[in-house]
């Protein structure tokens, strides 16, 4: 069974940046909806059962049922987008990145300022809903990308895997910043956490 990232703060402590209600009706309806729908999906299929997300979601066209191979698409990418999504934040940590992820920030993009602004227009430029990601290729490269709804770059063939995502569902920022999706994007940065980021992209190496 799968389980929620266990927040390590409290729902009102990323405030004047996003604020409690968002974060309450984020994580205790949002994510736990994505959650308890997987859990329900994956007991119809015992394959998967002793398989990990990421197993499940690299390689959703294993699943026979296309009603099913849905299902978990969408519910297991909600799942594994918030849990990464949540995991990253946080009212303290380093505000920018450093080591070896620093290093990699500067070889692939030239500067943390061109990084924040290339994953800024992902973001913001995403039609509808969807996430942006900065993720690591399997030959060691840092790359932005954007995909629809809960789908992530787990799904697609290219074996990137995410580091940070951004969620940019109106229900992650609308009822602070209304249409105004830049502004969101914008206070993001002030709760990122890069010491979280850099250990999932020491892990992922």
């Amino acid at each position: 069974m799968f389980t929620q990232y266990a927040l390590s703060y409290g729902f009102d402590l990323l405030e004047p940046y996003i604020d409690e209600l968002t974060m309450l009706t984020h994580y205790t309806k949002h994510h736990a909806g994505y959650t308890t729908n997987l859990n329900a999906a994956i007991e119809k299929d015992p394959s998967l059962n002793k398989k990990t997300i990421e197993q499940i979601l690299g390689n959703l066209d294993a699943i026979a049922d296309e009603k099913l191979r849905t299902t978990i698409r969408n519910n297991g990418g909600g799942f594994y987008n918030h849990n990464l999504y949540f995991s990253t934040m946080s009212p303290t940590g380093s505000r920018s990145p450093s080591g070896a992820l620093e290093a990699q920030i500067r070889k692939d993009f030239g500067s943390f300022d061109a990084l924040k602004d290339s994953l800024g227009k992902a973001a913001i430029g995403r039609f509808g809903s969807g996430w942006a990601f900065l993720s690591l290729t399997k030959d060691g490269k840092l790359v932005v990308n954007s995909y629809p709804n809960q789908d992530n770059p787990l799904m697609d063939k290219k074996g990137d895997t995410p580091i940070l995502g951004i969620d940019v569902w109106e229900h992650a920022y609308y009822l602070k910043y209304k249409n105004l999706r830049g502004d969101y994007v914008s206070a993001f940065w002030n709760v990122l956490d890069w010491d979280s980021v850099g250990a999932i992209f020491d892990k992922s190496r």
